[in-house]
């Protein structure tokens, strides 16, 4: 898209720029600026995260003794592990216990998806406040932008959902259900009682603004669409008919 644009700017009778505020006022602007917003939501509530998941063990010699886990994005909670303060933890059969689980792949494709949708934003608002006679005059603008939207359209909806499965999941593998799969905790003599967890408040969001942004990018097909020369060739071909 800004390669194009470039290209075009070069171009005889096409280049310089025009300021014009006014399209933030129609559908296509305004739109593209609430995405804008939002993509920065939908990558700061997920990509900021940080939390830790706590328990309680008692054991020969131990009452009550925290363990903690901390974890963040990008959410390889096979790499976390709850690490004993003390290596002589109950006469020293405390091991390193990891957590269960890799969702950085789902973590990371929904993260970079909205820092890219973030840099479009930015560089299709330039070109419709500043070139917007070059995107009207050059067709393949407006069909590379349809093509871009429902791409994104597509990418948010499946982002999306396997965020929000990999959330729910990561809320199993740092919650309660986690005890019964410890060796360790199964010991005689040995309880271990699961303490707390982060609150995922901000994890949710994120899902909330995925979903947020698929309507937003899914509804903006229509506006971008009617700039494009397929709508004013169909418009043509119906006053023809």
């Amino acid at each position: 898209f800004l390669l194009a644009l470039l290209a075009a700017l070069v171009s005889p009778g096409m280049a310089g720029l025009k300021v014009d505020f006014a399209l933030f006022l129609e559908p296509l602007g305004f739109i593209k600026v609430l995405e804008w917003i939002f993509s920065i939501f939908a990558f700061a509530t997920c990509g900021g995260f940080q939390g830790e998941t706590t328990l309680l063990v008692s054991c020969e010699g131990v009452a009550n003794k925290t363990v903690t886990a901390a974890f963040a994005y990008p959410f390889r909670l096979n790499t976390v592990v709850f690490g004993a303060p003390d290596p002589k933890l109950c006469g020293g059969t405390w091991t390193d216990v990891h957590l269960v689980g890799n969702f950085s792949s789902s973590a990371q494709f929904f993260v970079t998806l909205a820092v890219l949708v973030f840099l479009y934003c930015i560089a299709a608002l330039v070109v419709y406040i500043g070139y917007k006679h070059v995107y009207q005059q050059n067709s393949k603008f407006p069909l590379t932008d349809l093509a871009v939207t429902v791409l994104t359209a597509f990418l948010w909806l499946v982002s999306t959902s396997a965020w929000a499965k990999a959330l729910v999941d990561i809320k199993m593998s740092t919650g309660a259900s986690i005890i019964p799969g410890i060796e360790f905790c199964q010991l005689p003599g040995t309880t271990c009682c699961f303490a707390s967890v982060t609150s995922m408040r901000s994890l949710n969001v994120s899902v909330v603004f995925g979903l947020l942004n698929t309507v937003l990018w899914g509804g903006n097909i229509w506006f971008v669409y009617k700039d494009t020369n397929l709508r004013n060739n169909q418009t043509g071909f119906l006053k023809v008919q």
